[in-house]
């Protein structure tokens, strides 16, 4: 029982936010650099990750539950810039929102190596998008679909 607690106490909100952040570069380095391993199809591509990133998930909101965080507020996001502005002031939710965006953005980055290995895409040219996707999401995502687009030899939107 002393145990819990003491692991409960090193878990702070800057420690859960230092690990969260250190947790994903593994998955991220075997990703871009050996997306045809067999590390890679059987942990970084795998459920493993996401299942890593949400039970940390769960653990925050677990803490912020603890820590009387108002959870209704948060659907507050929804009526203006203003209300996400203040939302993102509660360390928790700024935790719990960046902690959700890593998680999909790796989810994305492992969608993006499978796919490409059906399309025969060169791996070289598939770094640039991976790493995009890592720090700035969306962009790495459409880089990869122009990508595609060559490779696929279609224009297909909803593929």
């Amino acid at each position: 029982l002393r145990m819990i607690e003491q692991i409960y106490n090193y878990f702070t909100i800057e420690m859960l936010y230092f690990w969260v952040n250190l947790g994903v570069l593994p998955f991220w380095v075997i990703i871009i650099f050996f997306p045809q391993s067999q590390l890679c199809k059987y942990v970084a591509t795998s459920i493993f990750p996401i299942f890593l990133l949400s039970s940390g998930y769960i653990f925050i909101l677990y803490k912020a539950y603890l820590g009387s965080f108002d959870f209704y507020n948060n659907f507050s996001l929804y009526l203006g810039l203003s209300n996400i502005s203040e939302l993102f002031r509660e360390e928790y939710y700024l935790l719990i929102f960046w902690t959700h965006f890593v998680a999909i953005n790796l989810f994305v980055g492992g969608w993006m190596v499978k796919d490409a290995q059906r399309l025969f895409v060169n791996k070289i040219l598939l770094a640039f998008p991976l790493i995009f996707t890592y720090l700035v999401g969306p962009i790495g995502i459409f880089l990869y679909w122009i990508i595609r687009i060559f490779y696929s030899k279609s224009l297909n939107l909803y593929e």
